[in-house]
């Protein structure tokens, strides 16, 4: 799938809070999961970690297992050249609903804790690639 484009590391998370809520970000017209790239020497967990709260304000994140690693091609503004992004997928859990806090400078417009009954709804709104994302994650939508 290369075709000569750069490759672009990234860290996500399937966030679910006490209540069994998911994390959802709403971007560029579209509802995403927090996701983010590598910065030079950080560890892909670390990385997961890290996104997660810059994006969404959320702390105290616990990580879980590695669910998948997926990739889709976009155009990046900071490289200026189309890419290829390899997400790596973590499963994340938080104690408590905590507030969120949405990243506007990554173009972040809403933030939520989604009830699994309207991640459906949210689906139609979003990514081939974070319906499948979410499909093998095992929650129940």
């Amino acid at each position: 799938m290369n075709k000569g484009k750069p490759i672009i590391i990234a860290g996500g998370g399937i966030v679910t809070n006490e209540l069994g809520e998911l994390l959802m970000i709403f971007r560029r017209g579209k509802w995403d999961l927090p996701k983010g790239k590598l910065d030079k020497g950080e560890s892909i967990e670390h990385c997961a970690l890290r996104e997660v709260e810059e994006e969404t304000g959320v702390k105290k994140l616990k990580l879980g297992e590695l669910l998948l690693v997926t990739t889709h091609e976009y155009f990046d503004k900071w490289v200026q050249a189309d890419v290829i992004k390899e997400t790596h997928w973590f499963r994340m859990f938080v104690s408590g609903v905590p507030a969120l806090i949405p990243q506007t400078e990554e173009d972040i417009t809403a933030i939520e804790w989604t009830s699994l009954e309207k991640v459906a709804n949210r689906l139609n709104e979003s990514y081939d690639t974070i319906r499948l994302v979410l499909e093998k994650s095992g929650l129940k939508i």
